[in-house]
């Protein structure tokens, strides 16, 4: 069989992989520049400086006598698709930072299979990096307007998982230099898994498990599989300690009523970080008869609205 027609790896809706290497997205891949965008008024730049790529995102009527919030975002796509340049994600983005009045950081990280993880949670942490220092000192943006004892980490999907990871990274001994402060986590339709089921994950079909675990050791080839922290991060005493240990003041998470695959991980991950000794804030939200991620093409819906607006108070809490 010709190998650049032999599938290897199939991973729907996503991508596939043939047996020549060759890696077939079947999804839209256009992108749109950083600008002024017309709807918002809100204003980007894409920066790479070293390792850290980001779009950045500053809100109309930023001034040097009013210091802002800072939001480091990561976009879902299973850590195999996705950008902070994706129309769909762009738009949210600028949405989210004019109601929010807050500064955007939309995370540019490798993607798999050309990359396999860990690369995405090292650019993560770099442009975490990257804000936290001020855009290494040098960010006009970020220098003139983000107050750094306002950041907050958020993703949905893959991206949530990100954002959870990038917290439990922060609270390690002067991972963050002073006068940084995580207020917050906002943890959307968060991807995580696990070898035992959770919840109603009971009722599902056999072959879910095996695909949630094949499609895991595709990205991360050198990991434990479903018994990994980065994607099962209560799996033992020690995972849920370091989790407990998160330096954000309040948590949020956010679940879809019909997200049938990811809505019982999104539960599990709020009962469990109440559990688990986490001294901060913790709040539930759920969107009702709408499926995992349905905000990008649906911004303007009353259940985008909805979720957005409750994204925004958390931040402006």
């Amino acid at each position: 069989m010709d190998p650049d027609s032999e599938i290897t790896f199939d991973f729907p809706p996503y991508l596939c992989q043939y047996k020549s290497g060759r890696v077939f997205r079947p999804g839209s891949n256009a992108t749109v520049p950083a600008g002024t965008d017309p709807l918002t008024g809100v204003v980007s730049k894409d920066i790479h400086v070293g390792a850290a790529r980001a779009r950045v995102y500053l809100p109309p009527g930023a001034d040097t006598t009013t210091k802002l919030p800072v939001i480091v975002y990561f976009h879902g796509g299973g850590f195999v698709v996705g950008s902070p340049a994706r129309p769909s994600t762009h738009a949210y983005l600028n949405d989210l930072v004019a109601r929010a009045g807050a500064i955007g950081v939309s995370v540019y990280y490798r993607l798999a299979p050309e990359h396999m993880l860990p690369a995405a949670y090292e650019d993560g942490w770099a442009a975490v990096q990257w804000a936290a220092t001020l855009g290494d000192g040098a960010d006009p943006w970020l220098l003139d307007h983000a107050d750094l004892s306002r950041v907050f980490f958020g993703g949905c999907s893959a991206g949530a998982n990100l954002a959870h990871n990038m917290a439990v990274r922060a609270a390690a001994d002067g991972a963050l230099p002073k006068g940084v402060t995580v207020r917050g986590l906002l943890a959307v339709h968060p991807y995580f898994t696990g070898k035992e089921a959770v919840g109603a994950e009971a009722a599902f079909a056999a072959d879910v498990r095996g695909f949630m675990d094949r499609t895991w050791r595709f990205v991360f080839p050198g990991s434990l599989g479903l018994d990994d922290p980065l994607v099962n991060p209560f799996v033992n005493d020690e995972a849920r300690a370091a989790v407990a240990k998160i330096p954000c003041e309040r948590v949020l998470v956010c679940v879809a009523e019909a997200d049938v695959l990811l809505k019982e991980r999104g539960l599990w991950y709020h009962r469990e970080l109440k559990a688990s000794g986490y001294a901060g804030e913790l709040e539930l939200f759920e969107s009702k008869g709408v499926g995992h991620a349905f905000q990008f093409d649906n911004l303007h819906t009353p259940e985008g609205v909805e979720l957005q607006e409750r994204l925004v108070a958390f931040i402006k809490k």
